[in-house]
Parts: C-alpha cells; structure tokens; sequence
C-alpha cells in the first residue's frame, strides 16, 4: 500500500438501512485518522492524507508498542472527557503543535476507535476482501492489544444499532455508520451513516445541476451559514425545479464552505434535517 491511502467515506440517510447483509457500528466524534504500523515506526495520517503524528504522539507510541510491523488501521482518533466523547477537546488536540498536544494528552489522553483493517502484517492489503472478512481479521489482531487501541462495537441486528441511536447521544456518540457485509473498502461515499439531528425550515438560495432537475439545493441555515444539502429525491428534486425555472437564470455563487452553486430567487423554504454536530450535513425533507 502506498502512504497516504484515499479512505472510505459515508453518506448521510436520515433513518437505518434494514435488511439482509447489513452491518452497524457506532460513529463516534472525533478526527478521522489512519494508524500506519512500518517497520521502524507509526505515522498517522488524516481523511485529507496529511501527516498528523505530532499532534496525536500517544496513539502512535501505543501503536508502536501493540502493532505488528504491517498493520494498517482506519478510525477515529477521539478524546473522553469525564466519561463523555469530547470532540472539542480533539479538535483542540488536532490544531496544536508538537509541545501543546504533549500537554493536552497529559491531561486528556486519547483513544483510537478503529473499525476497519487496510492491511494485515501477514496477508498484506486487505481492502478487497468483504467487511465482514476484514472485521475478523481485525478483531483477532486486536485481541489482545490493549486500551487505548480498541475496536469499535458492530452489529448485524438493526434493533441493537437502533438502540445505540436512540441512548448514546448522551455519551458524545455521533449516531451510527452502516455497511454492506459484502462490500470491499474502497474510496468514496460506500457507507451509509445516521446521525442525530434536528428538523429546521432554510430557504432555498440556490441550487446545483441542470435547471430541469437539480441535484442538490444551496440554502441558508438559522445560523446564516449557506451550504448545499445531500442528494434530492425525486419528487423534491421535481418540486424544485419548477420554482428555478419560473424564477429564471441566476449567478454563479459559493456557500460559506466554498462550494459552488448556481443562485436562485428567494421565497422556497424546504424543512430540512441539519446535524447537530459539528458536520454542516443537511437532508431536505420537503418543500413547505
């Protein structure tokens, strides 16, 4: 494998996916970082590719001391404040140098959540092999690692994720992340996530994609921020093309997040779901 790995992805759904072949994990909130494992030493990398080793030094020292040479790991690099995830404690972590994160981690020390094997000290890349594969191979690698290097909890039972949904928001736990059993790990959205949210009304402020069918609105949040939503359904897509076509061509313009989009008359709200974290992820629900 070559050093930095394009990771895997999830999109937002607003509820579970139910079925055969479908596997659960709790989503916790923290930094996305791979665990590298090399001969001589541990680098870890962020969801951008960077190197990020300086600001998380005790997961790489416990790497370094739990990992056989040839591991490679994908999770979440996530701090426990008084029992609770504390994503603003690792995002503090994250943005310091080398001197700060040793003082943070003295106070607030950090855990690695992993929840998928990239490659095995022994049977090399792994990424091809199905997710239910990969999760026994990690699970047996890490059977006897210690904190803070632990895998994350996983079900194929709908009603235990669902669960986890509904009683951990309380613990800092973003919501649930769910996979195919069968699925390899590649880069690009392959997983579904749910997260806890909230229902608000945002007024449509753009849109992009073909005047006839857009795929995606821009809208403006309570806050003020303007970001794009997820995928439109059809019906909404369908409702939302005929204001952009009464409303005629706009201007191109970006969201508060730099992402580019085509304007459009105001006076179209849309009920929305938008993340209570601290991801700006919104679902639209309708058009009011």
């Amino acid at each position: 494998m070559e050093y930095p790995v394009a990771v895997a992805l999830a999109e937002a759904v607003p509820t579970l996916p139910r079925g055969k072949g479908w596997w659960y994990e709790i989503k916790f909130d923290g930094h996305r970082t791979v665990m590298w494992r090399d001969a001589e030493t541990v680098r870890l990398q962020a969801r951008s590719g960077r190197t990020v080793t300086s600001a998380w030094m005790d997961l790489a020292v416990a790497g370094m001391n739990s990992l056989r040479p040839g591991t490679v790991l994908d999770g979440e690099a996530v701090i426990y404040n008084e029992g609770r995830v504390d994503f603003a404690a690792a995002q503090s972590r994250a943005a310091s140098g080398p001197a700060r994160a040793r003082e943070l981690a003295a106070v607030l020390p950090a855990s690695y959540a992993v929840w998928d094997l990239l490659a095995h000290p022994e049977l090399g890349d792994v990424r091809g092999r199905p997710y239910t594969e990969r999760r026994g191979l990690l699970l047996d690698l890490l059977h006897d690692v210690p904190p803070p290097i632990q895998a994350v909890p996983a079900t194929d039972d709908p009603d235990v994720a669902q669960l986890w949904y509904d009683t951990l928001q309380g613990q800092g736990i973003e919501g649930v992340v769910c996979k195919r059993a069968t699925s390899p790990y590649r880069a690009g959205r392959i997983w579904k996530k749910v997260r806890h949210s909230d229902t608000v009304d945002a007024d449509v402020v753009g849109y992009v994609g073909p005047v006839s069918r857009p795929h995606r609105v821009a809208v403006r949040l309570p806050d003020g921020s303007r970001v794009l939503s997820q995928a439109l359904t059809a019906p909404v897509a369908a409702e939302i093309a005929r204001h952009v076509l009464n409303a005629g061509r706009g201007r191109r313009a970006r969201t508060s997040a730099g992402d580019a989009y085509m304007t459009t008359s105001r006076g179209l709200v849309v009920e929305v779901l938008a993340g209570t974290t601290r991801h700006s992820v919104v679902t639209v629900k309708r058009v009011r």
